[in-house]
């Protein structure tokens, strides 16, 4: 076995020639003895394993995998792992070294809300953790998001108790920085409804629209889980004379 080598592999999206690829880089080691190196990638699972679905053999210090909407998909939770060996003796390998977990897809920030029926605007930040392509000449290069919501409780037959500042999102495309490709902001807002209706569960859905390209096409985002506190609402009713009890209890 070959010493351990702190090859330390790193997974970033990046586009290479208008198609989105996940690159994986690593030390190369300065070494006397002529070095190669496998690079394994796996996605995550939707049952959790581990699929391995590329190898590569190099002399490079990176790897590059194509997200191509078959085997690599958004949504997925990609990892490339390295190991080190000798040409002359290909026996003599270094530990397999692990990438961090990249989740390749759009994200939102936060990922639930908490918010009461008070009228306070919330911010919601949807972004990609992947770069947006431009296909062809006529298309600008953003991928539009349609955004809906839906009360995840049956016994309301209702619209949800939240209210968003926008149908709709363009995430425009930027230089990637730090783990994201591309934003977009909205507000979300609890409904005041003056109904005693109890914290309800809304959710709130965002699919891409108008997608020729499959790996956006074939996508729809994980949901954003919206719980609002039910609060008490102020009433005012007569009797007698009449004398009016007012809002604030006058």
């Amino acid at each position: 076995k070959l010493a351990s080598l702190a090859l330390q592999p790193v997974v970033t999206p990046v586009l290479v020639k208008g198609r989105v690829h996940l690159k994986c880089s690593y030390s190369l080691l300065s070494s006397k003895l002529p070095l190669q190196y496998v690079v394994v990638w796996s996605r995550l699972s939707t049952s959790g394993k581990k699929e391995q679905i590329q190898r590569d053999t190099t002399l490079q210090s990176f790897s590059y995998i194509e997200m191509n909407g078959v085997n690599l998909r958004l949504g997925d939770t990609v990892f490339c792992t390295v190991t080190a060996f000798t040409r002359d003796t290909p026996e003599q390998q270094s530990l397999p070294e692990e990438s961090k977990g990249f989740y390749a897809g759009i994200k939102f920030l936060p990922e639930s809300l908490q918010i009461a029926e008070d009228g306070k605007e919330h911010i919601l930040t949807i972004l990609s953790t992947v770069p947006i392509a431009c296909p062809g000449r006529d298309d600008s290069c953003k991928i539009t998001l349609q955004l809906s919501t839906e009360d995840l409780d049956s016994q309301f037959l209702g619209p949800p108790d939240i209210a968003l500042s926008a149908c709709q999102v363009d995430l425009l495309q930027v230089p990637c920085l730090e783990s994201s490709c591309a934003e977009a902001t909205l507000t979300v807002t609890a409904v005041t409804d003056f109904a005693k209706d109890g914290n309800r569960i809304s959710r709130i859905r965002a699919e891409p629209v108008g997608q020729k390209d499959l790996l956006w096409r074939a996508y729809t985002p994980k949901d954003v889980k919206v719980t609002v506190q039910d609060l008490p609402t102020g009433n005012c009713y007569s009797f007698t004379d009449p004398h009016i009890i007012t809002f604030d209890g006058w």
